[in-house]
């Protein structure tokens, strides 16, 4: 629609500018418009057609086009719309170098014309004007191009950050099913095994196994199903794993874990409390899945700036069931987690057993006040 706008324009805005420039009789009328006007006023718009295809050759064609229509004597008036909207494209699609050699060669026609060609020069004023509405163009090309381009690069930008929260997103989920079914599915390895072991020898204790293996599967199903509904538009984008469920993770761990706080306990970020669930449960079953027999100890000690969780083992006295499906990625996971938040995590061998012990930083918003003190 924007060649149609043009032409109709450029014709209907030069017949009447011709109103006062034609005056048959004086030397310094203009031409009234005839066909070859007509047609030069209408080149200019259906060259415009070819603008998104060829910017260059549509800029040219105008300039060609008006730079005759100029020479030939026809009225002034809208004519330059053309090549207006021709310079400001131009820019638009990044010819800068050809809009502005186009515009200078323009402004230089114009004034060869008015000194040269006319029987009375024209002066400055005239020259300068038809060089500001050039350059005025030009600058809001430029402006509007500048723009564009901030708009997108924030756009782009915004995606990035998109796609990079969503890549968290995802690793987040991948580790919080990796802990979730590495525990649950270990522990229900652990008490098959038992079951297995104790069935025809000691029914009743087969029996509490079976039972733990029941409420593990139970458990890591409900879990499983809580993590996969963040990926609902409608359901929390957070995983719900916190300390209040420590007491649960350890009694149902079995009777050999026990767990021991020191300091003051108090609520902290989601993000700490997550982390420190998640470490103590990776770290009871590595136990379990390398040192079963051992006696385990949970410990939590509440600092003023840091909370200090530790998973200590005496150590196995036989071989793990699991111990030969290598080393794995929970140590590193764990790692991952404690500098996530700022803090560090330590993991080797402690007396005759093992020991994870992860030091995780609390946010000056949490710390108790003076007056609470």
């Amino acid at each position: 629609m924007l060649p149609l706008l043009v032409g109709t324009v450029q014709i209907w805005g030069s017949l009447g500018a011709q109103r006062g420039q034609v005056h048959p009789g004086d030397p310094l009328s203009r031409v009234p418009l005839d066909p070859l006007g007509f047609a030069l006023l209408v080149a200019g718009p259906l060259a415009l057609t070819l603008r998104r295809s060829r910017p260059v050759l549509t800029l040219w064609t105008v300039a060609a086009v008006t730079v005759l229509y100029v020479y030939l004597g026809y009225s002034y008036g809208p004519a330059f719309l053309g090549m207006m909207v021709a310079l400001f494209h131009a820019v638009q699609t990044g010819h800068r170098r050809a809009a502005y050699t186009a515009g200078g060669t323009l402004w230089l026609c114009y004034v060869a014309y008015a000194t040269w060609v006319l029987p009375t020069p024209m002066g400055l004023f005239p020259h300068a004007g038809v060089g500001s509405l050039i350059l005025v163009v030009l600058t809001i090309a430029e402006v509007a191009r500048a723009r564009r381009e901030q708009r997108a690069e924030r756009e782009r930008v915004s995606r990035e950050e998109a796609r990079r929260q969503a890549s968290e997103e995802r690793l987040s989920m991948a580790r919080e099913l990796h802990d979730v079914l590495g525990h649950s599915i270990s522990l229900i390895h652990v008490q098959a095994s038992t079951a297995l072991h104790l069935m025809d020898e000691h029914p009743e204790q087969a029996r509490t196994a079976l039972t733990t293996i029941k409420q593990a599967s139970k458990d890591v199903l409900t879990e499983m199903r809580s993590l996969l509904g963040v990926l609902r538009e409608d359901a929390p984008r957070s995983p719900t794993a916190d300390l209040s469920q420590l007491d649960d993770l350890v009694e149902r761990t079995g009777p050999w874990a026990a767990k021991r706080v020191t300091g003051a306990p108090r609520p902290l970020p989601p993000g700490v409390e997550r982390a420190a669930y998640r470490i103590v449960q990776e770290s009871l079953t590595n136990v379990a899945k390398h040192a079963p027999g051992a006696r385990a100890t949970v410990t939590l000690e509440y600092g003023p700036e840091r909370l200090a969780v530790r998973v200590e083992d005496t150590g196995a006295g036989v071989p793990g069931t699991l111990s030969g499906e290598g080393g794995g990625n929970g140590i590193p996971g764990m790692r991952e987690r404690a500098a996530a938040l700022g803090g560090t995590l330590t993991a080797g061998p402690h007396a005759s057993g093992f020991r994870v012990e992860a030091l995780l930083p609390i946010p000056p918003q949490t710390l108790p006040s003076k007056d609470a003190e």
